[in-house]
């Protein structure tokens, strides 16, 4: 026997009709419709906020502070060497890209800091945000090179004492 498109149906008890309150006496949910009589519950809008216990001190207020939680910490994407051994060619560029593009990472976070667990032979040109010391000898060890990413290069002693003189400038536009 075969089913009919028109014969179906919802299983028995999956659907329910919704409860149209204050319809009428011979509802059973009229005139209050459910509400009992006056009270703060019985109008509308009214209630208690979640937690609220009745003006008594609430819990999260009766329990001691613990901890402390830095919204402002960065979140970096850890990658070992050993992963970069399996995963790459000899003489590969790596990149948060091309960490992604391996299937080594699903998202970079606030940026991508390379991890010295295990050991690498290939020469890979390593560009992170970070690296433990063991992870950059390990990689430049093996002949690779590494590239810092958003590191500013050091300041030379002509460029300190032109910023120096800017500045002055800022604060004094008399003096020239």
């Amino acid at each position: 026997m075969s089913i009919k498109l028109h014969e179906l149906k919802p299983a028995e008890g999956s659907r329910k009709e919704r409860n149209r309150v204050g319809r009428g006496i011979g509802s059973g949910n009229g005139k209050t419709s459910g509400r009992g009589h006056k009270g703060q519950k019985a109008r509308s809008g009214g209630g208690v906020r979640p937690g609220f216990e009745g003006g008594q001190m609430p819990i999260y207020r009766r329990l001691p502070k613990r901890g402390f939680k830095n919204i402002w910490a960065k979140k970096y994407a850890e990658v070992n060497v050993e992963t970069l051994e399996k995963k790459f060619e000899d003489g590969a560029t790596v990149d948060p890209v091309s960490l992604i593009e391996a299937g080594v990472l699903k998202n970079i976070l606030d940026g991508v800091r390379i991890l010295g667990n295990g050991e690498l032979t290939k020469k890979l040109t390593v560009i992170a945000n970070g690296f433990t010391k063991s992870a950059a000898e390990k990689i430049k060890a093996a002949g690779g090179t590494i590239e810092v990413i958003g590191q500013v290069e050091e300041e030379t002693e002509e460029v300190k004492a032109e910023n120096k003189k800017v500045k002055t400038d800022k604060k004094n536009p008399e003096v020239s």
